[in-house]
């Protein structure tokens, strides 16, 4: 059958197995971490850049709309202003007509006398 020495090297190469298979397991949890590690630092960056590109996309939107809303008022302040000189001249032109009348009223009045 088996000899002890036989029985003792089975067991000790049985042992060294285990072991090689541990160490072999072990190494393969810290590549598998240090993979994870990066994977998740990948992640992290790439997460940042889209935050950064989203930040940018709604600074330009918002200074687009700014833009926009200057024009508009200045559009609008613009005919606005043209608005009150065109009523500025329809109101001189109208004070204008009734100055002969208003003299004439003076005079009237003052004849009356």
């Amino acid at each position: 059958m088996f000899s002890g020495k036989g029985v003792r090297d089975m067991a000790m190469e049985a042992i060294q197995k285990v072991t090689r298979s541990e160490q072999a397991a072990q190494e393969e949890k810290a590549r598998a971490q240090a993979e994870a590690k990066g994977i998740l630092a990948q992640a992290h960056r790439e997460g940042q850049q889209l935050v950064e590109q989203a930040r940018a996309q709604a600074e330009e939107q918002v200074r687009a709309l700014l833009e926009q809303a200057r024009e508009d008022a200045d559009r609008r302040t613009g005919e606005a202003g043209a608005e009150s000189r065109a009523q500025c001249q329809r109101l001189k032109q109208e004070a204008e007509a009734r100055l002969d009348q208003a003299a004439a009223l003076i005079v009237e009045r003052i004849g009356n006398r």
